[in-house]
């Protein structure tokens, strides 16, 4: 990247996911913007940036995960800091994007906080979005400001086909992933099965019945995310019923709320991927044997480098199942 982008393009990070935007700033070789944030004695925020950012164009990354109103909190008071600041432009870069999962009413007397979440960003001044893998999609639309929805799709499909399984089933956890599992079978060759989810509670799933044929065959199941592991491993237990061979699983997100690592621990699955939306750190040593951490920094670090430069962020999925899922 010529100097003169380098000296435009600036991006900085919150305490939510600070390693990842180191990598971003590695593959785009550029340094990682100076900023801090720290704690009045009452527990207020304050960010200061320790750099001139006027007239440049600023990203801000900050996934909204656990705490997720303190990393909330946070990431508007970093994009309040960089306007104030007189930056052309800012971007909040939301790889994991909290509260999407509220995005209607589904019971009388209920917030729409997707909507109260995207309304708070844009008053706070951020001049466009960027996030990965929303669990609802329409979250989209809440918002007046332009938004890339970002698939990981490239980054899980690479881990698929270093698998090299043959005799594969595509397996949907529940019916909303249906479309997700088509996908990917329609790219890498293979068929699809259902599982039938009831939900009980917020954090409790029963796995009813089964849609196609499992027995014998090597299951690849694909997921957005993984809350409290609940939906997973009633999947697990019932494709193993079924006389499924191995179980690989993948997931944007690794939210893991409890109980979920207790749940995976006990929970006969082959293998895990997730990506670093969320920092995963030591959180995960009962399952580290069978977790694969996969880094979505390249895919960001490009969606940057086209934004920055005005160029076609959905081209970076030409041939990939990321566009049909993300449209």
């Amino acid at each position: 990247m010529a100097n003169s982008d380098a000296d435009k393009l600036k991006v900085f990070t919150g305490r939510a996911n600070p390693l990842l935007a180191q990598h971003i700033c590695e593959h785009l070789q550029i340094p990682l913007g100076r900023g801090r944030t720290e704690l009045f004695p009452d527990g207020e925020l304050i960010v200061k940036v320790d750099e001139d950012v006027r007239g440049r164009d600023c990203y801000i990354v900050q996934p909204t995960s656990h705490p997720v109103n303190a990393h909330l909190m946070e990431l508007m008071v970093w994009t309040d800091c960089l306007k104030r600041a007189s930056a052309s432009r800012v971007t909040a870069v939301i790889p994991y994007f909290g509260y999407a999962r509220q995005d209607r009413k589904d019971e009388g007397r209920t917030p729409i906080t997707g909507k109260l979440v995207a309304n708070l960003i844009e008053r706070a001044g951020a001049d466009r979005v960027v996030a990965i893998d929303l669990h609802a999609a329409q979250v989209q639309g809440f918002f007046d400001i332009p938004v890339d929805h970002l698939s990981a799709s490239p980054v899980l499909l690479k881990w698929f086909k270093s698998l090299r399984l043959s005799n594969r089933v595509f397996v949907s956890p529940d019916v909303g992933n249906v479309k997700r599992a088509q996908v990917y079978a329609n790219m890498l060759g293979g068929e699809i099965c259902i599982i039938d989810k009831r939900r009980k509670s917020g954090s409790e799933t029963e796995a009813a019945h089964i849609i196609g044929d499992v027995e014998g065959k090597n299951v690849l199941m694909v997921d957005d995310m993984i809350t409290t592991g609940g939906t997973i491993t009633e999947a697990c237990r019932i494709l193993r019923k079924h006389g499924a061979a191995e179980i690989y699983i993948c997931a944007t997100h690794a939210v893991f709320a409890p109980p979920a690592l207790e749940r995976l621990k006990n929970c006969d699955f082959t293998k895990l991927a997730v990506t670093d939306t969320i920092p995963i750190g030591n959180r995960c040593d009962a399952i580290k044997d069978r977790l694969v951490v996969l880094s979505i920094h390249e895919l960001l670090g490009d969606a940057i480098h086209r934004i920055h430069h005005n160029e076609s962020v959905s081209a970076l999925f030409k041939g990939e199942p990321g566009r049909a899922l993300s449209e």
